[in-house]
């Protein structure tokens, strides 16, 4: 087999490879005589049909299964006996396809880019600190309160904070549209769900007959609304005065909590201290990984950053409850954060190899119970993932990525700023 490899600028190659006639048509005869031995053909005893005949039948057959196994097997060797690796399935262009020909082709592929970390010490982050005090343990207390909010029918205008149970019928230019029929809808006037519909029933009374215009965001998720104004004819069936329940023990129980207000109280400050430490760790990381990309440019394959346009808009749409291909949102809204997240992928892999980490059974283990635990049922969630090698590659990968974020951290540059508890759960990221 004969290889060349010529470069065409930047990541790209072209690779040609000849495989001769001799080392096809071998393996071609090969598998027509064990065909041979089995064939039945009428007028011929099975195993006794004649080589010529077993071609005559067979042959175009067998060649075309051999010359694409043969493209397969020696595309792979070809790559390997050259060192390269492609970011990427491979264009073929094929020629030499004749009878007595052997096998020529041109795979043209991206590689993977050589990759020099020039900065990663001293990545300058802001780690954020902030206290669990008696307030946040009480603002968590209220929340759980509202949770368990109930009702109560009131005989006046609806207010903030009221449950205001509707019917409603909407039109775009006077033309009725799906999803714009509704009863028995329920708004919280000043939850902020529906800002202009709850401003619109604000004041209303049972029984009370209401007309609003109401405007769809521009990014709304049904391109047919986005933007419109609809006229609503809403009709207003009950309005409902919230009650919170009293903080006592048959509280605490309905949250599965024995041995009263303090034990509650305790179990909520163990569970916002967890979320502040995730939090800080995963607005540090945040940090670190966008003075990586930034001290660390590297070339991207455009093969793998179209993979993850790909990913990232099947997952936008996933979450929007799109199905229709022609719904899906553009690409080129995915195009940045494609690029973003294979440039991090490449660094982070190169970290991992310059640190020598490695990601050792315990961690796996660790990273594998907490998310079961997350998900649901534990045991079943990580018997499926322990059968499943790629999944638990995928494990293996975040076990990596995780300490490589700690190896990086450890040689940050890093300067603490006080915050409280509610400031830092309101920062994105």
């Amino acid at each position: 087999m004969q290889v060349a490899v010529e470069s065409l600028g930047g990541l790209q190659r072209r690779m040609t490879v000849q495989v001769p006639a001799e080392q096809i048509q071998i393996e071609i005869d090969k598998r027509l005589r064990r065909v041979g031995k089995t064939a039945k053909i009428k007028g011929f005893r099975p195993g006794k049909v004649p080589f010529n005949v077993v071609r005559q039948r067979y042959g175009n057959d067998i060649r075309r299964e051999v010359l694409e196994e043969t493209l397969r097997s020696s595309y792979a060797e070809a790559v390997s006996q050259e060192k390269l690796e492609p970011a990427g399935g491979p264009k073929i262009e094929t020629s030499g396809l004749e009878q007595d020909d052997g096998l020529q082709y041109t795979a043209t592929f991206e590689v993977y880019p050589e990759i020099i970390l020039k900065k990663v010490e001293g990545l300058k982050v802001e780690r954020k600190v902030a206290e669990i005090g008696d307030s946040d343990i009480d603002q968590v207390l209220e929340n759980l309160r509202m949770q368990r909010a109930h009702y109560h029918a009131a005989e006046r205008a609806a207010a903030e904070d009221d449950k205001v149970t509707v019917d409603f019928s909407a039109t775009i230019d006077g033309e009725p549209f799906e999803g714009g029929e509704g009863e028995g809808a329920e708004v919280i006037v000043g939850s902020g769900q529906m800002p202009e519909f709850e401003q619109a029933v604000s004041g209303a009374v049972a029984g009370g007959q209401v007309k609003a215009a109401i405007e769809f965001p521009a990014t709304h998720h049904v391109e047919a609304l986005a933007g419109k104004t609809a006229q609503f004819d809403i009709t207003v069936k009950e309005v409902g005065e919230r009650h919170l329940p009293e903080v006592d023990e048959d509280f605490c129980k309905s949250f599965g909590v024995e041995g009263g207000v303090e034990s509650l109280r305790d179990g909520i400050r163990d569970n916002i201290t967890r979320e502040r430490d995730e939090k800080v760790r995963g607005l540090l990381r945040a940090q670190l990984l966008e003075e990586l990309v930034k001290h660390n440019p590297v070339e991207l394959p455009q093969a793998l950053i179209d993979q993850e346009v790909d990913y990232l808009r099947g997952d936008a749409a996933r979450r929007m409850g799109i199905d229709d291909p022609d719904q899906m949102p553009p690409a080129d809204q995915f195009v940045e954060a494609g690029r973003r997240r294979v440039a991090l992928g490449l660094l982070v892999a190169k970290v991992v190899e310059t640190a020598e980490l490695q990601a050792d059974q315990a961690s796996i283990d660790a990273r594998l119970q907490a998310m079961a635990r997350q998900l649901g049922d534990p045991e079943q969630i990580m018997r499926a993932y322990r059968n499943d090698p790629r999944l638990m590659g995928q494990i293996e990968m975040a076990v990596l990525e995780e300490k490589a974020i700690d190896w990086l951290l450890e040689r940050a540059k890093t300067k603490d700023r006080k915050t409280t508890f509610q400031e830092l759960m309101q920062i994105e990221g």
